[in-house]
């Protein structure tokens, strides 16, 4: 069965490095979509490569997404956006393609495998290629390293301190919840490794304790077990070691719990030897356990600094009423034939009073009223888009702004190519510099706020696997807490659904052990989260969004792994009955847990989604 399943697939998913190798290893051409995790594969070339794949029905030709950031051998394609094809034939690298160009794919996939054919049954000489653009990067990191080889430890002014999680937290799942404490504290997590140490390690560590009577019982305990291992900062402040260990307490939990009890030690320690983190003394031992743990640091962390200018950038793109309502499709088709990435997009129709803050520097234009009446004409499409120097680059390929000097110097143009059918405005929009591009993203785009729930029986299984993927995808946890929720509490958390075949079985459900809640935020955080948990029902996810979280974490429609508010309103409602009265910066303000949700329940809104009672529904996922 499984090799069955392995035929009707069109892509194969590599996800680790032994899976690359094999892969690789395989007979004819193997075209390869890398991509980061963040932002996922190229979907917009799938029905292109299927419709290229049963036109030819050739066995020796594979397509592959592969995952960057879970790849050695990829790791210079990490922290790029561009789609990137890499085309590969006995385990070389034979053409690379990048952007979704969907001409100049199908041909160079027609041209390599016609090649490759001639290598295995004509004996000739396979035509092995290197990506130019990588030897490009690698001599500009050559100059940046070469720089930076006698720079300081750390950036002027930084102060730092070596924490750990020990392993009696990390062991009772605790890891996550207190690195959520830190960030909220203020602390800056500069560096983060989960590390097992050795007896042999362990004792080198806590050398300067070896006359203590308990030495010995502390060596096996730090190496019984998986630890974390962070660097710490916090601005503004001269030397971070005080902050921290007036954060995480006394190392006596007992007196921790009687004088600190906000402290971390206090919250999670069990006693003097099982207190959950440590922290240095001072900043002498806080060199020593930086260059323990963490001996290249200096390079790693100051080599980011560098190339963090050579981070994707974003700009805003409108697509106006007019060639929105009658050529959206191709403008978009022209957008990803660019090469640009749509990281968000939202049609929405505009007000007089928003058009006027978004143009108010026009305001005093001749043009502006026509401007103006242009858009709140229709709906506008606003885009979120992603590549390398995109501010410069959508300004280049829109062309001028004034119709006539696009025609007449710049007649590819988009702005040439879209004219609209009547009036002199043209109909597409761009940022101006890159700051303005994330105001107007902001504009567009504000960052919302989502009730997320990780239910029951993935929480116990799948609690690391989906934090992790929420953290990748981009979202902040303002808040988390893990919780049991009472019969009661289930029962009006879902009650717009009493009544419904399904109420009982789903209360039962979300009784049956703890949830983990949380605040996320994000940009367009709703439909983000909406998307990456996927649809309701696991076996329509595996089919539609493969990667999504019930695709991969679900057991079944009631046990889908993860629960998501359906728009901004719910959200805000469920917010309220999970975590009280609270601001937008996760502050509470108030009473307690379940005093907050007896006093807030009642003023939960029937859900406006309709349902027949068959099915779990949309907003209650």
């Amino acid at each position: 069965m499984a090799s069955k399943k392995k035929e009707v697939t069109l892509q194969i998913t590599i996800s680790n490095q032994e899976q690359w190798e094999e892969t690789l290893s395989s007979k004819g051409l193997l075209v390869v979509d890398v991509y980061q995790a963040w932002c996922g594969p190229c979907k917009t070339v799938v029905s292109l490569f299927r419709k290229i794949k049963n036109e030819l029905g050739d066995d020796l030709l594979q397509f592959a997404v592969a995952d960057a950031d879970s790849i050695d051998a990829l790791e210079k394609y990490r922290g790029k956006c561009e789609p990137t094809f890499l085309f590969f034939a006995g385990g070389e690298l034979v053409a690379v393609v990048r952007g979704a160009n969907a001409p100049l794919l199908q041909k160079t996939i027609l041209d390599q495998l016609e090649a490759e054919k001639k290598v295995l049954n004509q004996g000739l000489e396979r035509k092995v290629v290197k990506d130019e653009a990588l030897l490009e990067e690698e001599e500009e990191t050559s100059s940046i390293l070469a720089q930076v080889e006698d720079d300081e430890l750390l950036p002027s002014g930084k102060s730092y301190t070596v924490a750990i999680i020990k392993p009696d937290a990390v062991a009772h799942g605790k890891a996550d919840e207190i690195i959520m404490k830190i960030q909220e504290a203020g602390f800056e997590i500069l560096a983060h490794e989960e590390k097992t140490m050795t007896e042999s390690e362990a004792r080198d560590f806590y050398q300067h304790r070896a006359g203590d009577e308990k030495f010995q019982e502390l060596i096996q305990f730090m190496s019984s077990g998986p630890c974390h291992v962070l660097i710490i900062s916090k601005s503004g402040e001269e030397d971070v070691i005080p902050a921290w260990r007036e954060f995480i307490g006394p190392t006596d939990v007992d007196i921790a719990k009687k004088e600190k009890p906000e402290s971390l030690r206090a919250q999670y320690g069990t006693e003097v030897l099982y207190n959950a983190v440590h922290g240095s003394n001072d900043r002498e031992q806080a060199s020593r356990e930086l260059a323990f743990f963490f001996p290249t640091f200096k390079k790693q962390h100051q080599h980011t600094d560098e190339l963090a200018s050579k981070s994707p950038e974003r700009t805003l793109a409108l697509i106006r009423p007019d060639v929105l309502r009658d050529r959206k499709d191709e403008v978009l088709q022209s957008i990803q034939e660019a090469g640009f990435s749509i990281a968000m997009q939202k049609e929405v129709m505009l007000s007089e009073q928003q058009v006027e803050e978004f143009y108010k520097e026009h305001v005093n234009e001749d043009y502006y009223p026509a401007l103006k009446q242009q858009m709140t004409s229709g709906p506008v499409l606003a885009l979120a888009l992603v590549k390398d120097h995109a501010v410069k680059h959508w300004r280049s390929l829109l062309g001028p702004a004034k119709i006539t000097e696009a025609l007449n110097e710049a007649p590819d143009s988009l702005r040439a190519r879209f004219t609209p059918s009547e009036g002199e405005i043209n109909q597409l929009h761009g940022s101006s510099s890159p700051v303005d591009a994330e105001k107007e993203i902001n504009f567009f785009f504000p960052v919302e706020h989502t009730l997320a729930a990780i239910k029951p029986d993935a929480l116990e299984e799948h609690r690391d696997e989906i934090l992790e993927r929420i953290q990748v995808a981009g979202f902040t946890v303002s808040q988390i807490k893990e919780t049991n929720l009472s019969q009661e509490m289930a029962e009006e958390f879902y009650k717009e659904h009493k009544g419904k075949p399904f109420y009982d079985q789903l209360v039962n459900y979300m009784c049956r052990g703890p949830c983990l809640m949380m605040i996320l935020s994000k940009e367009n955080a709703v439909q983000e989260w909406r998307a990456l948990m996927g649809p309701t029902d696991p076996t329509e996810a595996r089919t539609s969004a493969p990667d999504s979280l019930r695709s991969l974490f679900a057991n079944s429609i009631l046990q889908n792994a993860v629960h998501g508010s359906s728009n901004i309103n719910h959200a805000t409602e469920k917010i309220k009955f999970i975590f009280g009265d609270i601001d937008l910066n996760g502050n509470i303000n108030g009473t307690s847990d379940k005093e907050s949700t007896k006093n807030t329940v009642e003023d939960i809104e029937q859900s406006e989604d309709s349902n027949d009672g068959t099915t779990l529904p949309e907003n209650e996922e």
